[in-house]
């Protein structure tokens, strides 16, 4: 399983392609390849997105289902789908902790 992830160029902010090849701030609103032809869609959504400035360092992660919900497999991308780590009330993290609270 994979999806394609970038940061948005207009601030930095970690977002994943989602279906309808709009950039969500959510790994789970991401498109998920399960087969090597999405993983190639996916892969030439990202370069055009990347030839029109949109994002940039756009790549193809692995991702695994836990306990229902997306999760990347690697720490490096964990990181990046929760926020900075030096932290907790900036990023996803923070906007994470406001709903809850509300």
């Amino acid at each position: 399983m994979k999806v394609l992830t970038a940061n948005r160029l207009t601030n930095g902010e970690a977002v994943w392609l989602a279906g309808d090849h709009s950039w969500a701030v959510t790994l789970q609103a991401a498109e998920v390849a399960l087969d090597e032809a999405t993983e190639e869609k996916l892969a030439r959504a990202g370069t055009a997105a990347l030839l029109k400035n949109e994002v940039v360092d756009v790549a193809l992660i692995d991702v695994e289902l836990d306990s229902g919900a997306l999760r990347p497999v690697r720490l490096r991308e964990r990181i990046r789908a929760a926020g900075p780590t030096n932290r907790r009330d900036l990023g996803k993290q923070a906007e994470l902790q406001i709903a809850v609270a509300a």
